[in-house]
């Protein structure tokens, strides 16, 4: 116990000078003072005793960095120039005292990771990345937002695909490394396009660039196409000159989507799953305003086709191909609509399924979602009431499906909770996954 105390006693000793300087400037009263010493107190005699648990590190750090907040918007209110350095080092030093006892706990790892980003500690957030990853090599959730981080907050896509590369090496059986890693690239491609757009340097889509092959299975990284940080960060000294530079990533890889194609192929070569190339097409639905969006769809169909022709994920995306590229309100989208009509009637004709039912029911919900105009509308309509009453008819499709697919409630449009009613009058899962009434009868007619 008089360990304990001593022990407690010490860590209080150490910040006794930072409190009277508080006082001294009229940051904290008296009474306050006294009542932080005596929080303090409590905190480090819990924590120094035997059989100090985790959550007692947690709640210490939630209450000195809420101390922190407030010293720093009372001092900026009263005018007073009081540094961070102080309430900082005292927040850091118990979350060094905290990983140290439990390192094992990633929690509190990714809880210092997050304090430090928040207060734009650059150097300490890399001390504790090389930490936590010397702990914690096999957890993919570190390497990514170590990843991320790079990229987001420092801009820099060489340190963040060189974390990628290197996590991949402890971690080649998670998916999530792989289509992070993916996203990540679509990302750095979205931000140099949106930045050749504001200045007027957009181009048409390079041409397809060849990447090596990457299908080594004991390679320990993928073969990316190869890019250098010149190409990526550039060294020019003048505006015209990173104009110039900016519009010469267009012939790069970077921009033409071969990075993404080659982190598909390793991961398709790691996995040989089907569900993870269709989860790899749903990624890029997010980006299919790029260029290059086309390019990598085409490449993933491709595959997806060739290696696994009449499963129904390869099945959905070959439907779904020719509009995803393509806003509703674009006049070419009729036409893409009625391509991918033509794809699904000829698809259910020979492969009809539970699976690609249910997803072609999600994505033509989603699409009305979008608020198309009328005569898309009636169209998208006219080809839900055809898809569920071939499920229907099948026995393939029921209203637990339909419930099952979305993940959520039925579409608030009652045209559509119309089309669900038309093939199952008064079914009561429809109506207890919906919040709202069906409004007029909407009957619509097939046309072939």
């Amino acid at each position: 116990m008089a360990a304990t105390a001593d022990k407690a006693r010490y860590f209080l000793e150490q910040s006794i000078p930072e409190l009277r300087e508080l006082e001294r400037k009229n940051i904290f009263s008296k009474d306050e003072i006294s009542n932080i010493i005596k929080k303090r107190s409590d905190f480090e005699h819990k924590l120094n005793a035997r059989g100090a648990r985790n959550t007692d590190f947690a709640r210490y750090i939630e209450f000195e960095v809420n101390l922190d907040s407030l010293r720093r918007k009372r001092a900026k209110r009263l005018g007073i120039k009081s540094g961070k350095q102080n309430g900082q080092r005292r927040v850091f030093q118990v979350l060094d005292r905290a990983t140290k006892k439990f390192h094992g706990d990633l929690g509190l790892w990714m809880q210092y990771l997050s304090i430090c980003r928040q207060q734009k500690s650059y150097n300490k957030i890399n001390q504790v990345l090389s930490n936590v990853l010397r702990m914690h090599p096999t957890k993919p959730e570190v390497w990514i937002y170590a990843a991320s981080y790079y990229m987001e907050d420092q801009g820099d896509m060489v340190e963040a695909r060189n974390y990628m590369q290197r996590g991949l090496r402890f971690c080649r059986n998670s998916k999530e490394m792989w289509t992070t890693y993916a996203r990540l690239e679509l990302l750095y491609i979205s931000k140099i396009h949106a930045r050749q757009k504001i200045l007027g340097l957009t181009e048409e889509a390079p041409e397809k660039v060849i990447v090596e092959d990457a299908n080594e299975e004991d390679a320990d990284v993928i073969a990316l196409p190869l890019l250098t940080a010149e190409d990526l960060n550039g060294s020019a000294h003048t505006a015209e000159d990173a104009n110039k530079q900016l519009k010469a990533l267009n012939v790069t890889p970077a921009l033409s989507g071969a990075i993404p194609m080659a982190i598909f192929d390793a991961a398709m070569n790691q996995f040989l799953d089907e569900e993870l190339g269709h989860r790899f097409f749903d990624l890029l639905l997010d980006f299919r305003d790029l260029p290059c969006a086309s390019a990598i769809i085409d490449h993933v169909i491709t595959f997806l086709k060739t290696s696994y022709g009449s499963s129904p994920f390869t099945l959905d995306c070959f439907i779904r191909q020719p509009i995803v590229s393509i806003p509703t309100s674009s006049t070419d989208f009729p036409q893409a609509l009625g391509v991918t009509f033509a794809r699904l009637k000829a698809t259910l004709a020979e492969h009809s399924s539970t699976e690609l039912l249910q997803r072609t029911v999600a994505w033509l919900f989603q699409a009305l979602k979008d608020n198309p105009e009328e005569d898309i509308e009636q169209a998208l309509l006219t080809i839900l009431l055809r898809v569920l009453i071939i499920g229907q008819a099948s026995k393939q499709l029921q209203p637990i499906d339909i419930v099952a697919s979305l993940k959520g409630p039925l579409p608030s449009n009652p045209k559509v909770m119309s089309v669900c009613f038309q093939v199952w009058p008064d079914n009561h899962q429809l109506k207890e996954s919906t919040n709202t009434k069906t409004g007029d009868e909407t009957v619509l007619a097939i046309h072939d």
